[in-house]
């Protein structure tokens, strides 16, 4: 059995060794910090692709079980003025399809299932449509980690990656900050944003960039009936000088984030751990939203445990893959956090990646067929939250994003709205039979996605829905 070292212990690394489990390859996770769980107050969402990717490998249950879902978005203006309810899949809002387990198309029934281009459509077809769960980051952390250590994997803390080699024999041999090195037939980087791993693979990889945004989010129990948002829906709310999204988790508490214009900053200046220190952060939410007429001062007023964090992306990363060493998740193509799909990239990237190694024989033949299978996508995805993120920071035009997006793949059978939240990958098929997937599409495709254009991307433009 081949054996797989996986630099990183966050969401990344853990689904990557169940995936690989799956795939009958062995791995030990190596994750830098002693404990786990970093981040641990913040939440994200999981949208239709990210839990089925999950489901794909059998690890969706332990994540609906921790998690709760919303059927339906709702975009509030700055005046408290309703922009319209829909789906979060996209089209007209009808709540007589929501069937407690996340929602379809809208409208009840099961969703076709839709190829990632390396399988057929077949699977999934008339079973529940998973989609979308909300749950904090730690939270998934800690059910990714219970469910690699049911499946067997070794997660070793404190390990710190500081450079790896490539013996003779083609095995690598990665060494760390302790003193201690361990070897297997590969290497995965999953180390996120400031990955260790890229820079080894690539030098001259490009560093992170700040997108002159700042994410705060928070969680504030009893918020008036008036300003909470209905149970099941994600009310967005386009202020002023920012941008609030929020919706409310079973117990009544309302879970918020908050997309800031904002520089760079430390570690200190961005330290929530203290009475202080989280007061003024409130103080620096609620005086943004205190000019407007929305319900978003008051939400935040009484809020506690709030984190905030720099937003950074990376446009490109020239090279994924050299020898038996490979990036995924963040570490490949991070994106700004506006289109709330980080943590669904990295576990579709993992189930992948497991499906390459599992049908070619080479790890190098299996390291290309996954960058090709991949890298248009996620770096659409990459683009797109780019883009979205500009609408909030409103920076000078010449340092946006490109204008004109690249289209997001498409596949056959996908209509243009399709193509991200549709992806699908079918274990059952192998890559070594399948071609990459056309991936021409229309112009239109990425504006059309009804979740990433103007549900989590920041801002609604004006657009009624």
């Amino acid at each position: 059995m081949r054996h797989a070292l996986i630099i990183g212990g966050g969401i990344a690394g853990a689904m990557t060794a169940i995936s690989l489990r799956k795939a009958g390859i062995g791995s030990t996770v190596y994750e830098a910090y002693p404990t786990g769980a970093d981040d641990a107050g913040a939440f994200l969402v999981l949208f239709h692709n990210g839990l089925e990717a999950l489901r794909t490998v059998d690890a969706h249950q332990g994540v609906l079980d921790v998690s709760f879902p919303a059927q339906r978005v709702e975009m509030l203006a700055h005046t408290g003025d309703s922009l319209g309810v829909r789906s979060v899949a996209g089209g007209a809002d009808d709540r007589s399809g929501d069937n407690g387990g996340g929602i379809g198309n809208g409208n009840g029934r099961a969703h076709p299932a839709r190829s990632s281009g390396e399988g057929s459509r077949s699977e999934g077809v008339g079973r529940s449509f998973l989609g979308p769960r909300t749950l904090r980051r730690a939270t998934l952390y800690r059910a990714l980690h219970d469910e690699a250590a049911r499946r067997g994997v070794t997660i070793e803390h404190g390990k710190r990656l500081v450079t790896a080699d490539t013996a003779p024999d083609g095995r690598v041999i990665a060494r760390f900050a302790d003193g201690t090195h361990a070897e297997g037939d590969l290497l995965i980087g999953a180390d996120g944003l400031h990955s260790v791993t890229r820079t080894l693979i690539d030098p001259g990889a490009p560093a992170p960039r700040h997108t002159g945004q700042i994410t705060v989010c928070g969680y504030t129990p009893g918020v008036p009936p008036e300003a909470a948002p209905p149970p099941g829906t994600y009310r967005m709310i386009q202020g002023r000088r920012a941008f609030l999204g929020c919706t409310m988790a079973p117990d009544g508490e309302v879970w918020w984030f908050a997309n800031t214009p904002g520089r760079e900053l430390d570690r200190e200046q961005l330290a929530t751990g203290t009475p202080a220190d989280e007061a003024r952060w409130r103080e620096h939410m609620v005086s943004l939203f205190d000019e407007d007429d929305s319900p978003a001062a008051c939400i935040v007023r009484e809020s506690g445990g709030i984190v905030a964090a720099n937003a950074y992306d990376v446009a490109r990363t020239p090279v994924w893959h050299r020898g038996p060493m490979v990036l995924l998740g963040d570490a490949a193509h991070a994106a700004a956090p506006n289109a709330a799909q980080g943590a669904s990239m990295a576990i579709e990237d993992s189930v992948v990646l497991a499906k390459c190694l599992r049908d070619l024989p080479g790890v190098g033949e299996a390291f290309a067929r996954f960058e090709a299978l991949r890298r248009e996508r996620v770096e659409a995805v990459v683009e797109r939250s780019a883009q979205l993120n500009d609408r909030v920071v409103q920076r000078p035009a010449e340092t946006r994003a490109s204008p004109r997006l690249r289209p997001g793949p498409r596949q056959e059978g996908d209509s243009g709205s399709d193509w991200l939240l549709g992806y699908r990958i079918d274990w059952h098929t192998s890559v070594a039979d399948a071609s990459v997937a056309d991936t021409s599409v229309e112009d239109s495709s990425i504006q059309d996605s009804p979740v990433v254009d103007d549900s989590f991307g920041g801002s609604s433009g004006g657009k009624r829905v």
